[in-house]
């Protein structure tokens, strides 16, 4: 089997996509077993390059599991009207309707966030395989928080490094989620406000990365939300300058996995009347967010 293995993935490669996010992996088998040392290689470049771009991937729903638990535990998301059936790890992204219904969330963030950041312990990385998509629009957009980080003004670093964010899944539901079905009670209590700093340190590579987000962050720690949805839509335009971003036009099988921690992604436009869009992600939990003095 090691043989086998060693065949299989034996010539990996790691070609950067910008100077600052963003590398596709070649040489994998994602649906092939995997030894220790080809994971070793994915999970340095993850950290490297926060993006991983794997390109004509054929998996099944039980490879997508399998590969995503070689890196942790897995999240069953609060919206769990909208996993796959019979799995409850893959989260179903989609426009498209089936006897009635939608088959998975639809009318996805066009704003920049970091998925699950809403939780105490969030998020450490997402999973994102592509089944269908409309051609040459819907793409998935990166940034970079470390980049963003690195080229904030001192000043507002500091201030920064001295404040938490108030994550509330719940108030950002209510505001920009009407189409969908009310959040029930039981799904409200799994999600109440946590606070985070607004820095964090990366806990395997030491960098700081600006940890705000135009979706969940309601407001800073002391700072009132008028003025804290000023503040975080400044830096949400700051870190929409294109030397930080990475934008990936997507084709059916291709995977992409990202590092929650550093990055934040959002959805780009289509005709979500006229084209059919499907993707599965899985979400690997993580730990608390911290800032290292």
């Amino acid at each position: 089997m090691a043989v086998a293995e060693n065949k299989e993935n034996s010539s990996i490669g790691v070609i950067p996509l910008t100077d600052q996010i963003g590398a596709e992996i070649t040489g994998v088998n994602l649906a092939a077993p995997l030894n220790e040392a080809v994971l070793q290689r994915i999970h340095q470049a993850l950290c490297d390059w926060s993006v991983l771009v794997f390109r004509s991937q054929d998996w099944t729903p039980e490879d997508h599991i399998a590969f995503s638990a070689r890196f942790g535990p897995l999240e069953d998301h609060v919206l769990n009207d909208y996993c796959l059936p019979g799995h409850p790890e893959i989260f179903v992204v989609s426009n498209i309707i089936e006897n009635g219904r939608h088959i998975g969330a639809f009318g996805g963030s066009k704003r920049y966030h970091s998925d699950i950041s809403y939780l105490l312990e969030p998020s450490m990385g997402s999973i994102f395989h592509c089944l269908e998509c409309p051609e040459g629009e819907g793409e998935t957009c990166f940034t970079s928080m470390f980049a963003v980080y690195d080229a904030l003004p001192e000043e507002r670093k500091k201030w920064l490094e001295a404040r938490s964010g108030v994550h509330d899944y719940i108030w950002n539901f209510e505001r920009h989620h009407l189409d969908r079905p009310p959040l029930s009670e039981e799904q409200k209590a799994m999600t109440p406000p946590v606070n985070h700093p607004a820095v964090r340190t990366h806990p395997e590579n030491g960098r700081k990365a600006l940890y705000v987000s135009g979706v969940f962050v309601r407001q800073f720690e002391g700072v009132d939300e008028a003025e804290s949805q000023a503040i975080v839509q400044e830096l949400m335009d700051f870190a929409s300058q294109p030397q930080f971003e990475y934008a990936h036009q997507w084709t059916p099988g291709d995977v992409i996995m990202w590092d929650n921690r550093s990055v934040l992604h959002k959805a780009l436009p289509f005709d979500e009347e006229n084209s059919r869009r499907r993707m599965h992600r899985t979400t690997i939990k993580g730990d608390r967010p911290y800032l290292e003095a």
